[in-house]
């Protein structure tokens, strides 16, 4: 069996990326982690009554069980989007809406 070099996988690893780019998704699999990573940037007493639903346009939409919560989480919002962006490692969370 070959044994495959680190510079071979490297450049397989380029050409995803550069495939991404030209299709223009990369962008919407960066967004998409924002939803898959909300219960690790809130935790879990957050998490427990709310539901990351979707990112368009740099709005991350998020589905909150009730009044009271959804309205601690508007005072929390701007602390939640830069704590989202630096786990992201850029920003791409514009804004979150509660729902």
């Amino acid at each position: 069996m070959r044994k495959q070099s680190s510079s071979s996988i490297k450049a397989v690893g380029a050409a995803i990326q550069d495939l991404l780019e030209n299709l223009g998704i990369e962008r919407k699999i960066k967004e998409y982690d924002a939803v898959l990573r909300w219960n690790e940037v809130v935790g879990e007493k957050i998490a427990s009554v709310t539901e990351a639903v979707k990112i368009e346009k740099g709005v991350l939409v998020v589905r909150v069980q009730n009044g009271p919560w959804r309205n601690e989480l508007n005072l929390l919002k701007n602390d939640v989007i830069e704590k989202m962006n630096t786990v992201l490692g850029e920003k791409l969370v514009q804004e979150i809406r509660f729902v």
